[in-house]
């Protein structure tokens, strides 16, 4: 049976109010490499087994940017206007894209995207789930709900996948919500 987060966790109104405030994507970085090199956010802020949960004083943005590794995600919020969205109460999830994931895009993507906000608002609405949604959570769904509107597809076959982008770190905590690193920028269906 396929569950799906908006439907497991009831939070319409939340999702409602979000759309309308179009929060965004946001990530805290990703040092894990092919070599298997420890994940620095995992490792600063309790991340991947939800021990970070209690020590988590900072919020989804500022825990994102003191990881260093998300300047075009930072860049991107501002040009939306979303960035005290992500400050706000929340909870989120966010499947948060790194530089690196940007610089996978086609040339000129971003740079179009910046001067689009309501179509980066989007996209980077499209990697935020309402509510605080655990690892232990993701890979027990098929799809979840974003705030952008569309579901997300994903698949625990083999590690972990949010569409075609592989989840690269988990469950690092902030005090409005919860972050997975993903390393490919996620498109909405068109």
């Amino acid at each position: 049976m396929t569950r799906s987060i908006a439907t497991r966790t009831g939070f319409a109104t939340l999702a409602a109010l979000l759309v309308l405030a179009a929060p965004a994507a946001l990530a805290c970085g990703e040092a894990k490499s092919k070599e298997g090199k420890l994940n620095v956010m995992n490792a600063a802020y309790g991340g991947g087994s939800g021990q970070g949960q209690a020590q988590a004083s900072q919020d989804i943005v500022d825990t994102a940017l003191a990881a260093g590794n998300f300047t075009t995600l930072a860049t991107a919020l501002k040009a939306a206007g979303l960035v005290e969205t992500l400050k706000g109460a929340g909870p989120f999830t966010v499947f948060a894209p790194t530089d690196a994931a940007f610089a996978k895009l086609p040339k000129g993507t971003v740079e179009a995207l910046l001067k689009d906000p309501q179509k980066l608002a989007k996209v980077l609405t499209y990697h935020v789930v309402p509510g605080r949604v655990m690892a232990s959570d993701v890979v027990n769904l098929k799809t979840a709900k974003t705030v952008e509107g569309s579901n997300i597809m994903i698949d625990t076959r083999s590690g972990v996948r949010i569409n075609d982008a592989k989840v690269t770190a988990t469950d690092i905590m902030a005090s409005n919500g919860v972050i997975h690193v993903i390393d490919t920028v996620i498109l909405p269906p068109a």
